[in-house]
């Protein structure tokens, strides 16, 4: 069973933009999807640029994929499952993510 960590509020995450938060330790960047309000959830950390920065990425919908291109050298990060659409076998990591009354929470 998760435990259930709060980070930020929905309406502190504008649409089609993301944010950074510290989850135990570790950066997640946490984007909200204009829609449908979907709330995805990934490892901040870019292992091609290998910085943390996902969350300054833009949000694009390429095909039936929702993605992040990364601020550094574009490549795009599936928000669902981490798969970087360019490059086969790089993956960040995905957070379970859920909203309890307008708050957003990251599984631990």
């Amino acid at each position: 069973m998760s435990s259930w960590i709060k980070v930020c509020q929905l309406s502190d995450i504008a649409p089609n933009t993301g944010v950074c938060a510290l989850v135990n330790g570790q950066q997640v960047a946490i984007f909200r999807e204009a829609k449908s309000d979907a709330v995805f959830a990934i490892g901040n950390y870019d292992p091609i640029g290998k910085a943390n920065v996902l969350s300054r990425g833009l949000m694009a919908q390429l095909g039936d994929n929702i993605t992040v291109a990364s601020p550094l050298y574009k490549q795009h990060y599936r928000l669902t499952d981490g798969q970087c659409l360019e490059q086969d076998g790089v993956n960040v990591p995905v957070y379970e993510v859920r909203i309890t009354d307008g708050a957003i929470e990251i599984a631990a």
